[in-house]
């Protein structure tokens, strides 16, 4: 029984070595493609096996920051790579234009409804 205990191991680790690199976003893959590290660990099942637990599997992210981009408490807006402001100031004065201009659309929008109910009204 000892006997079988290492090589069961090695297949054990191969094949959770195999899913992993599979299952694996290609963009967190670290220092080579995922094509070449599913190669490498297929062909030498304990080497590659290791060698993907220490350069090739991702890391965990670590959680985003306001400075990396992170919208604290909008977590659908904390991805990497997304804009963020970087000076408050800015961003509020950005937002009380968008206000204003929402605000101007909205009595527009409610002057052309009363003028359609007149036309309407008039001309029943």
């Amino acid at each position: 029984m000892l006997r079988l205990l290492p090589p069961v191991l090695i297949l054990v680790l191969w094949l959770f070595c195999v899913v992993d690199v599979i299952t694996s976003r290609e963009d967190s893959v670290r220092n080579l493609a995922k094509t070449w590290w599913l190669l490498i660990v297929l062909f030498f099942p304990l080497a590659g096996s290791i060698a993907w637990f220490v350069a090739g599997r991702p890391q965990p992210e670590r959680p985003m920051t306001r400075l990396d981009g992170a919208a604290p408490g909008f977590p659908e807006y904390e991805r990497r790579g997304r804009f963020a402001a970087e000076d408050p100031a800015k961003d509020e004065e950005f937002l009380r234009k968008v206000r204003e201009r929402a605000e101007e659309q909205r009595k527009r929008g409610e002057q052309q409804r009363r003028a359609a109910e007149e036309e309407d009204g008039a001309g029943a």
